[in-house]
């Protein structure tokens, strides 16, 4: 079976189908347009999105009466920065931004990818942050420089 687009989100569902199946995907799969998927029922999908959007959490793939197939993305470890002040957030975002990280942001949360590195860098300035396992939503993405 070909995938060319989204059919909604299951967050955004009423109802649902009374079988959910489930397509995992690491969050950097998530914007990829062409990609070959298996279930988690051993079915074999192939993904190619006609309109280029990047997947997210919950995104369904198929559905009929009794199933539907939905992306679910695979914890990721990160680091979640919680500076101390206004100051030290600009300080982390021009230190980070320096090494062309890509960032999320959750509440007061500055969100990256795990990196040694950084680690020791956040360490050295007194930083106060955190690394755990985490359900991203969407996928680390570089911003461009058009």
């Amino acid at each position: 079976m070909i995938i060319n687009e989204v059919q909604g989100n299951i967050r955004d569902e009423n109802s649902v189908a009374p079988h959910i199946e489930r397509v995992y995907l690491r969050s950097d799969d998530l914007v990829k347009r062409i990609q070959r998927v298996t279930t988690d029922h051993g079915n074999e999908l192939g993904i190619k999105l006609l309109k280029p959007i990047d997947l997210v959490d919950g995104d369904i793939l198929y559905r009929s009466e009794d199933n539907v197939i939905v992306v679910s993305v695979i914890e990721d470890e990160v680091i979640a920065i919680r500076p101390n002040s206004i100051k030290q957030m600009g300080e982390v975002a021009h230190m980070l931004g320096n090494r062309h990280l890509p960032a999320q942001f959750d509440g007061e949360e500055m969100i990256v990818q795990h990196d040694y590195l950084v680690v020791r860098l956040l360490t050295e300035g007194n930083v106060s942050y955190v690394i755990e396992k985490r359900k991203m939503k969407e996928a680390f993405k570089y911003i461009g420089h058009d």
